[in-house]
């Protein structure tokens, strides 16, 4: 479980979003986005070298 700094930051993010327009926030959160894309492209390259990894790739996409 999360903590309570952890909840109050979502909130917040949640109440800017509503407020702004997306010309204000996307670029904040666009950095976190594609960097979460390239970790799981990796993850994805790395599982493949490993034994049974297209199966499990395959588990995981479904």
């Amino acid at each position: 479980m999360r903590d309570k700094t952890h909840d109050e930051f979502i909130e917040t993010w949640a109440i800017f979003v509503r407020n702004n327009p997306i010309e204000k926030w996307k670029p904040q959160i666009k950095n976190l986005i594609d960097s979460q894309i390239i970790i799981a492209n990796r993850f994805y390259s790395h599982l493949l070298k490993t034994k049974n990894g297209e199966e499990k790739l395959n588990l995981l996409r479904r």
